[in-house]
């Protein structure tokens, strides 16, 4: 089985699951937070929603280099429905991304620097899952709770939640 086609079903999965709680941020409260160090729950719903953009970075390009995080803030969407269709773009191109690489491509080393320094090296595609597929199920954690502190129901993710069966 070529690796694509194990991560594939996993990656759409993961995605179709985020998407329902980005369905559900209520425009009003964009600019809530819990924490005044916290992101605000437009601001982690849009990071959310922009993290399958690097897919690009990831299975394009052969490393990326942070520079310093204000340059890299989230950029906040107008409306939820703005938020939604950038979203199921980004999700799109990803897959599409993925599913035209070969094993060969997805085993190719991958580097991230912070300002120019190697962080570290790993396969594309352990980048790949660790950037988008593991980072949008924490903060799809996170924003399961941000809803629930703005008594928005919670959807059912790997099982019931107390608002939705499964």
């Amino acid at each position: 089985m070529a690796i694509k086609d194990a991560l594939l079903p996993e990656f759409d999965h993961e995605m179709g699951v985020t998407r329902k709680l980005l369905e559900r941020v209520p425009e009003t409260d964009f600019g809530w937070k819990p924490h005044e160090k916290s992101f605000s729950l437009g601001a982690l719903a849009a990071h959310l929603a922009q993290l399958p953009e690097w897919s690009a970075v990831i299975l394009d390009q052969p490393s990326f280099n942070l520079e310093p995080r204000s340059e890299h803030a989230p950029t906040l969407p107008a409306s939820r429905a703005q938020m939604l269709a950038a979203f199921d773009q980004a999700v799109a191109a990803a897959r599409g991304r993925l599913s035209g690489k070969s094993d060969g491509e997805l085993m190719a080393g991958w580097t991230f620097q912070r300002e120019g320094k190697t962080m570290f090296t790993v396969p594309a595609v352990a980048a790949f899952k660790s950037f988008i597929v593991n980072h949008s199920i924490h903060h799809r954690g996170q924003l399961s709770v941000y809803l629930r502190l703005r008594n928005v129901p919670v959807p059912a993710i790997y099982g019931p939640s107390a608002d939705e069966p499964m």
